[in-house]
């Protein structure tokens, strides 16, 4: 496989847009039902119309049907998925395997929420008739690599965004605190709340912190790496995020895949058109927790953001002194008035907005949480984020004309980038040219003209040009011939990989009730691939006590320096407490692995 693509969220009809507009070769969007984002869901229609606009310039539309599905569901998700076939997707993103039983004609990517963490996994999942795995977060270069090879499964990654800490589609924290189920499209963030770090016993060691809050992946400086390890597909997280976020990012990363394809001949984008930015895209500038690779090197600590969940933006300083109605920085920084700001202080996270700006003196427009020290950091910059919004950046083909008149008439035929054709003529009795340069020239300039197309004409050819031909003659045949190159395009279909599933035999012959199986399709997948033993999905379980609830690659003690690989002489118990919540966290060293397992606290205090 040698396209590469770009893979933009999209929250809706006008985020989709924009993610075509600025340079995605593809996006991934919510129907309405059955996704794993119920904020971010679409009508059919709506899909038709995405599909519709997104198509025209080869970028492929893929559908998110990534929730687990319930028997009395089955019938209705199929129903689901067949209308959004219908109405011109290219891909259903699943996480339930009982769609690998519908017969549907369509591709069908193994969503990151099927925790592609393995090279056997994803051979299996390959083997079994998916076109693509989307790997997990938490994997190393190395163990993209070794994936890469192991499937004949083209492979995505996530590059950008938001990071799920547990292992996805094997968290179950949200649905031990509520009826809220992340594998159901309604997860209620628990990653993101405070908890206490304790012994279980009443002694605390670290008081409302936000534990297992990581930070947001960027690894823009990693695509060429990516791109040698095999992987095809760069996947921007927010589906939930608003449309400066979807210009901004899908514009830096439009640069940063064409800069690394630009050094592999062998590999070329899947889409086409240009879109060249009216602004300079900068990524620290919209939603971001603070840049991380994560565990793309490896292990390492420095992942997790324990003081806020929230977006903090770009360092600005400290706060030098104060005064009654505003504040003195440390150093001036190019900060405006309209801007927002945040503090990080001994009291948490405060923000305010800033009235004005002279020098190293900002007058905000409140001053309650700001005190000597406080770290400053800009969240919103009202001159970068205004810049976006009054942005119109236009996506367009590259096409050449060729104008070619004679005695009997006149034709212009256009040729795109990819060579694709279409060709306007009249038959007409033409009158010599008085001055065929002027003519020709008149011509070319017509040709040229794209008005509100998709197309920009670089260039235009013309033969014939002793005989005249009228503006009003070459202006309809302009129209009609790009129209036509439009239809001609339409009219091609994108290539999809609907493969069979085959007879392979699943890696395992067991499955946990981890492995989310709550589906009489479902479970007939996996036994015809050869598992015996199949625990029901612990997603619809009355309870999840006693139950392991997340599992991560991070690691709260490796995050705080207590690595039980560097220092095995540490002893104890730990326990994550939240309100009545309380989790015991086990440490599988062996796997350099995290997992949460739900208890109360009479199960604790009857510890002996």
């Amino acid at each position: 496989m040698n396209s590469v693509e770009l893979l933009a969220p999209a929250k809706d009809l006008q985020a989709a847009m924009a993610a075509v507009d600025y340079g995605a070769d593809a996006v991934y969007i919510g129907g309405a039902m059955f996704g794993a984002r119920h904020a971010a869901a679409n009508s059919v229609e709506q899909i038709a119309r995405v599909a519709d606009y997104a198509h025209r310039y080869g970028v492929r539309v893929h559908a998110t049907l990534n929730t687990l599905i319930y028997d009395h569901e089955l019938e209705a998700a199929e129903k689901q998925a067949r209308e959004l076939i219908a109405a011109g997707i290219d891909a259903l993103i699943v996480q339930d395997m009982a769609f690998r039983r519908m017969d549907l004609p369509v591709e069908l990517h193994a969503s990151t929420q099927v925790c592609n963490m393995t090279p056997e996994n994803a051979r299996f999942l390959g083997d079994s008739g998916f076109a693509r795995v989307i790997l997990e977060r938490a994997l190393s270069l190395e163990e993209i690599r070794a994936i890469c090879a192991a499937t004949t499964a083209g492979v995505e990654c996530f590059i950008h965004g938001a990071i799920c800490v547990g292992y996805s589609g094997r968290c179950f924290l949200s649905r031990s605190m509520s009826e809220r189920s992340g594998n159901r499209g309604a997860c209620s963030q628990p990653c993101r709340q405070t908890y206490d770090l304790t012994d279980g016993r009443g002694r605390t060691y670290i008081a409302g912190k936000h534990l297992l809050s990581v930070r947001d992946l960027n690894l823009s400086a990693r695509v060429g790496e990516l791109l040698d390890a095999g992987v095809r597909s760069f996947k921007i997280e927010g589906r939930l995020k608003d449309l400066n976020y979807i210009k901004n990012v899908v514009a830096y990363y439009r640069r940063a895949v064409d800069e690394a394809l630009a050094a592999r001949e062998q590999l070329y984008r899947s889409s086409v058109g240009e879109s060249i930015p009216d602004f300079t895209p900068d990524p620290a500038k919209s939603f971001t927790r603070g840049e991380s690779e994560y565990f793309f090197s490896g292990r390492r600590t420095a992942v997790a953001s324990f003081d806020t969940p929230k977006a903090v933006g770009e360092y600005v300083g400290r706060v030098a002194r104060i005064d009654k109605n505003r504040f003195y920085l440390d150093r001036a920084y190019p900060i405006s008035p309209g801007d927002g700001v945040c503090f990080l202080s001994s009291r948490g996270l405060v923000g305010s907005n800033v009235n004005a700006v002279e020098g190293a003196c900002v007058t905000p427009n409140r001053m309650e949480g700001i005190t000597p020290g406080a770290e400053v950091y800009r969240n919103y910059d009202h001159r970068f984020n205004l810049q976006i919004e009054r942005s119109r950046v236009r996506r367009v083909i590259p096409a050449s004309a060729l104008v070619g008149a004679s005695a009997d008439g006149v034709s212009f035929r256009y040729t795109d980038c990819e060579g694709v054709t279409s060709e306007a003529s009249r038959s007409r009795q033409l009158e010599p040219a008085k001055n065929p340069e002027a003519n020709a020239a008149a011509l070319r300039t017509q040709a040229m003209k794209s008005g509100d197309t998709i197309f920009a004409v670089h260039d235009a050819e013309v033969r014939g040009a002793q005989w005249f031909v009228p503006v009003s003659l070459a202006a309809g045949l302009r129209r009609e011939g790009l129209e036509g190159l439009l239809q001609t395009r339409m009219r091609r279909k994108i290539e999809h990989r609907v493969l069979p599933e085959g007879s392979a035999v699943y890696p395992s012959e067991t499955l946990s009730a981890e492995e989310n199986v709550t589906n009489r399709l479902a479970e007939a997948f996996y036994r015809d691939h050869g598992v015996q033993r199949i625990e029901r999905g612990l997603d619809p379980a009355p309870s999840t006590a006693g139950r392991c609830v997340m599992r991560s690659t991070y690691c709260i003690r490796r995050e705080i320096g207590q690595c039980l690989k560097e220092r095995p002489q540490i002893k104890g118990d730990l326990y994550l407490e939240h309100g009545a919540h309380v989790y015991r966290l086990e440490f599988d060293c062996a796997r350099c692995e995290m997992s949460l397992t739900d208890c109360t606290r009479t199960t604790i205090n009857q510890k002996p």
